[in-house]
């Protein structure tokens, strides 16, 4: 006999893991790499974008709110694809999206037309990270759920990391075009990959297929998702978490630094590579703790956020014309746990439903946290043009965010455990009763 918790012991038809597991999911979260190189691309070429499309502070940030826009519109969408297609044949669409989106981007004549570029690559980077959540659970015992999810975070922040060291020095070295276009070529590599070694999962482990049931289907897998209280969770969590490193990282960390504090261009980029090996380090911690201790998700979401609050209002209301050095360190540093704490949205979503709707649950945790980045992005910028360059009052629109998440995380909290115990009691009853 054998029981067990999905923090435990191995359940019930738990995929095997292993080297093969390792192995097919590198490529997958290879090709998640690829997409958040060409997604925080623009951050480190934000102020060269503004000369060379000659706009302003708000007309900048669109290139931004429109990709996550677009990303945040297609994360239910593409949960459902990936619940009925499977990762391989969402993940090679996505591919070919996004790598089109740089190549266009690299190439654009005019605001417009790079508009569009970003679009499209939003579009293709919205169908990678769903797809490599749901090959985790495909390939690996569902014990390992959270160190894999935080895993996949890393790998995707050192796709950041490229971007901040690499494309930086490029786009500065051999210009606009030729860093971006050569840069596509990785998303040729990894499209390669994916058709040559990728299998959506393990031999005898095929998921039930599901009869197409039309809109029907569809409007199931959403409601039935949306109802518990944990997907609900899962998306306030990654809302209230993500959005203020993702809007420092995506387009406003540079200007901030190099404008507001009087940083040179070099010295930003190394604060922003701060904020990316803390996150990757973060993630290592988080993931650990988590797995031997399922209780500490919401202590450490919520502790994150209330440093977050604390160091953006110790920086932006400091009374200095600069804030100090230390003070720009420990904010970076600090940023860098945000990453890691949205993943936890996900170990809320997970456990709340069935292998049949991690898709769907995942798309829903997922848009929260563009959602609010979207949002950020777009207040960032209006109240820059508004207040002449103000970047106190601007960044100021972070709390106000932060109190909504807050207060949406508190009021499920209890309805979200009480259910997950529920959910908890009766797989341990159906364990008891599968020969092992």
């Amino acid at each position: 006999m054998s029981t067990a918790t999905s923090a435990g012991r191995a359940l019930p038809g738990d995929p095997p893991g292993g080297r093969r597991a390792i192995a097919v999911w590198g490529i997958g979260v290879s090709v998640y790499f690829v997409a958040v190189i060409f997604r925080t691309s623009l951050g480190v070429a934000g102020l060269d974008a503004a000369d060379r499309f000659h706009v302003n502070a708000s007309a900048l940030s669109t290139f931004s709110i429109l990709q996550l826009l677009v990303y945040a519109g297609m994360q239910i969408p593409v949960g459902l694809l990936v619940d009925r297609l499977g990762t391989k044949r969402v993940l090679g669409l996505g591919v070919v999206l996004f790598t089109a989106g740089q190549l266009g981007f690299a190439f654009s004549p005019s605001y417009g037309m790079a508009l569009a570029s970003r679009a499209l690559l939003g579009c293709g980077d919205a169908m990678t990270f769903i797809s490599v959540l749901r090959l985790g659970t495909r390939w690996f015992p569902a014990r390992r759920g959270p160190m894999v999810a935080q895993l996949a975070g890393l790998v995707g922040m050192a796709g950041n990391l490229v971007s901040t060291l690499v494309l930086a020095r490029l786009l500065h070295g051999i210009g606009w075009t030729a860093a971006f276009a050569g840069s596509a070529l990785a998303g040729v590599v990894v499209f390669v990959l994916l058709l040559l070694f990728l299998k959506d999962h393990p031999e005898g482990h095929e998921p039930e297929p599901l009869p197409h049931q039309g809109a029907a289907y569809v409007r199931r897998q959403i409601a039935m998702s949306w109802r518990e209280p944990g997907t609900r969770l899962g998306l306030w969590v990654h809302f209230t978490t993500q959005f203020p490193a993702m809007v420092f990282l995506l387009l406003w960390g540079m200007p901030f630094l190099v404008e507001a504090q009087g940083l040179s261009r070099a010295t930003a980029g190394t604060l922003l590579t701060l904020v990316v090996l803390s996150n990757m380090v973060v993630g290592l911690v988080y993931g650990q703790i988590i797995a031997r201790h399922h209780a500490a998700r919401l202590p450490l979401a919520l502790g994150t956020v209330g440093a977050t609050a604390l160091l953006w209002a110790t920086t932006l209301a400091y009374p200095g014309e600069h804030a100090p050095m230390w003070l720009l360190v420990v904010l970076c540093t600090v940023l860098g746990a945000c990453g890691p704490a949205s993943m936890i949205g996900f170990d809320f979503a997970r456990p709340a439903n069935p292998a049949e709707r991690q898709g769907t649950a995942s798309g829903i945790t997922n848009m929260g946290g563009f959602v609010a980045s979207m949002t950020t992005l777009f207040a960032v910028g209006v109240l820059l043009d508004a207040t002449g360059d103000d970047y106190s009052v601007a960044f100021s629109s972070v709390f106000v965010l932060q109190a909504v998440g807050l207060s949406q995380i508190l009021r499920l909290r209890k309805r979200a455990a009480s259910r997950e115990r529920e959910r908890l009691v009766a797989s341990r009853v159906e364990t008891v009763h599968v020969p092992v």
